[in-house]
């Protein structure tokens, strides 16, 4: 593989961040994680860089190119320093002591020495330990492993059940998704653990063995009808369904004001998770109609975005006032646009007042429209799966109109909701 000059010291950079997140090995991460990790470092550096930068920057893509001297930068502050050269100045490794110098000059010898102390080991831990071994990687396709939500609605507690077959390990996981909090350690005695849920969806756990995927399923966590959120870290707050549904999807007025009163932002979310009996995501239609109801000091750009979810990704539509589209990112799946790099003034209006939107999903082709005009059209490449929910996620409040959703390959509506518009 090729590499740039400063490659080690990036790859030291990105091991402190790794360390510092503590989201697990990062050779298990996947799309989702990356997309997590550009809004983390964004939420706390003020700079965006994309999941796609990130996922280069990883190894997770082929690039030859060394990294931007900006990226650097950024990534070193997320790490805890000033900017790259800071991070380079306290990275420096010394000069090599005398002992070391003499170690390097007789290394030939050494190594010939290593490798036949290393063959006589092998040879007695052959001997020896081969049956341990073989306990450890037998009848694998024999474990068996299964999951099932205790109850509907958030939070929500999982219980896993698994059997390992005698593996013999002490590296032994389940990996609920990819963040620590849903990441347990398990012995090969048990046969159960359990995990919590914070947010519905559509997951995929799996076990792991010394960092291996030995077994792997779907994991389906419903919403129970519509639930609203405020994004606190690390437990949100909740609002059930009775008190979101009045004149339209909106949050309660005592929670408008929770929100006004913050300094700091507030994401407020609606949910909508369930089985939609096989509703093929990449031929759908949705039409909606959405307003803002905080506009103030950080929510002055109406920013939000409605969040179409599958079961094999996910689409995120965003929207803000004209003047605030550089900071909005547009993600279809496996392409994602941000406003820095792409011109997204499409997605740009002023909803102080309700507007009419349409997204119509056909042949991974997605084209939008806002008050009956189309705006924007872009196709992707990689199938979302079936539809399984939406989200509307506000910096701030917002509310609903209505929400009808369409499955164009039989054309049948699948949700024709009027929270009070219509």
């Amino acid at each position: 593989m090729r590499t740039y000059p400063e490659h080690k010291l990036v790859l030291r950079c990105l091991k402190e961040i790794e360390e510092k997140l503590g989201w697990g090995n990062s050779d298990q991460w996947h799309n989702d994680v990356f997309i997590e990790l550009s809004e983390t470092i964004q939420g706390h550096t003020h700079v965006l860089l994309s999941p796609t930068t990130l996922k280069r920057i990883w190894g997770k893509i082929a690039y030859k190119s060394a990294p931007s001297i900006s990226t650097l930068n950024t990534l070193s502050q997320f790490a805890g320093y000033n900017n790259w050269r800071d991070f380079k100045n306290k990275s420096k490794v010394k000069e090599p002591s005398w002992i070391t110098k003499k170690i390097l000059q007789n290394m030939s010898i050494i190594v010939i020495a290593a490798s036949i102390m290393t063959l006589v080991f092998i040879s007695f831990y052959s001997m020896i330990g081969s049956k341990r071994n073989k306990s450890a990687l037998t009848d694998i396709s024999k474990v068996t492993f299964s999951s099932k939500p205790i109850t509907e609605g958030l939070p929500n507690s999982v219980v896993f059940n698994f059997d390992l077959n005698n593996i013999k390990s002490d590296n032994l996981y389940i990996q609920q998704y990819w963040d620590k909090t849903k990441t347990i350690k398990v012995k090969s005695t048990q046969n159960q653990a359990t995990g919590i849920y914070y947010f519905p969806g559509y997951f995929g756990a799996k076990l792991l063995v010394d960092g291996n995927i030995i077994k792997e399923h779907d994991l389906f966590i419903k919403s129970g009808g519509w639930v609203g959120t405020i994004e606190y870290k690390p437990v949100p707050k909740y609002i059930p369904q009775n008190d979101l549904l009045g004149n339209y999807l909106s949050m309660p007025t005592s929670i408008i004001e929770e929100i006004k009163s913050n300094e700091d932002p507030l994401v407020t979310s609606f949910h909508l998770v369930d089985d939609f009996n096989n509703v093929y995501g990449d031929y759908m239609s949705i039409g909606t109609s959405v307003r803002n109801l905080y506009r103030d000091k950080w929510a002055v750009c109406q920013a939000f975005r409605i969040v179409i979810l599958g079961t094999s990704g996910a689409m995120v539509i965003p929207f803000s006032i004209p003047g605030c589209v550089s900071d909005i990112n547009l993600m279809l799946n496996d392409v994602y646009l941000k406003g820095k790099e792409h011109d997204l003034s499409a997605f740009g209006a002023d909803f102080s007042e309700f507007r009419n939107i349409d997204i119509v999903i056909k042949e991974k082709k997605v084209t939008i429209y806002l008050d009956n005009m189309e705006t924007y059209s872009r196709s992707y490449n990689e199938s979302i799966g079936n539809f399984v929910g939406i989200r509307y996620k506000f910096l701030g409040a917002g509310e609903v109109g209505f929400l009808k959703v369409t499955d164009e390959s039989k054309k049948k509506t699948i949700i024709n909701k009027d929270f009070g518009m219509r």
